[in-house]
């Protein structure tokens, strides 16, 4: 059996992401989790909006609603969350996360960041180079072209809340189905194989998912089938 940890940046357990991701790893893993928001109240979460020019995170909390809040107030709390699952005993240590960290973090096991992938996957699978993104706020419009614009040179952003009503995705795939694009990548790991579907079913395109790209690189690694 194989232990490997999954960080998230608001509050474990990821209740909404292990679905989609336990089936793929099998019986030959065992998943232990940590979060950056974990034991805060909503309160003290209200307390960390996104300073002015602080990267905007988004992420589900154990109630099933969701925060905005600033990557400044976390990264020292995410430290703390990748030294417990170390210490438990973990391997490797996957982030639920898609957004993009300061090389800040120190570990003794891998640590694989889900942008990194879909950075590599999206840029490899489009020859015209020219991808459509779904992002979970609008506020993070700015932030997706700062994060692909080196990876793409044609950038399609839409906004949809993946913890929010699933219309706002359905809205999100209608709004960019007439764009001529390669394919999509569903940039967090919020979103669902649900939504997924949905997307490709609207769209016609080629779809990457976030949580299921990143369970199956895991099990490359670990050479898990």
């Amino acid at each position: 059996m194989k232990k490997i940890g999954g960080v998230t940046i608001g509050q474990s357990p990821r209740i909404d992401v292990t679905p989609d991701i336990l089936p793929i790893f099998g019986n030959e893993v065992e998943l232990i989790e940590a979060g950056a928001l974990d034991g805060l109240t909503k309160e003290e979460i209200a307390q960390m909006k996104p300073k002015e020019e602080d990267y905007v995170l988004v992420s589900r909390l154990n109630d099933g609603t969701y925060a905005k809040f600033g990557e400044s107030f976390i990264l020292e709390r995410l430290q703390g969350c990748i030294e417990r699952l170390e210490a438990e005993g973990a391997e490797l240590i996957m982030f639920f996360c898609a957004g993009t960290f300061p090389d800040v973090f120190k570990a003794h096991v891998p640590l694989i960041y889900p942008a990194r992938l879909l950075n590599g996957v999206a840029k490899g699978l489009s020859p015209r180079s020219n991808i459509i993104l779904i992002t979970p706020d609008k506020d993070q419009i700015q932030q997706a072209y700062e994060q692909w614009g080196d990876v793409v040179k044609n950038l399609h952003p839409v906004a949809a809340n993946p913890y929010g009503d699933i219309q706002e995705v359905i809205d999100a795939a209608n709004a960019v189905k007439n764009i001529d694009a390669d394919l999509i990548v569903m940039d967090c790991i919020g979103y669902s194989e649900q939504s997924k579907k949905l997307v490709r079913e609207i769209t016609g395109k080629p779809v990457i998912m976030c949580r299921t790209l990143l369970a199956r690189v895991v099990c490359e690694m670990l050479d898990v089938i």
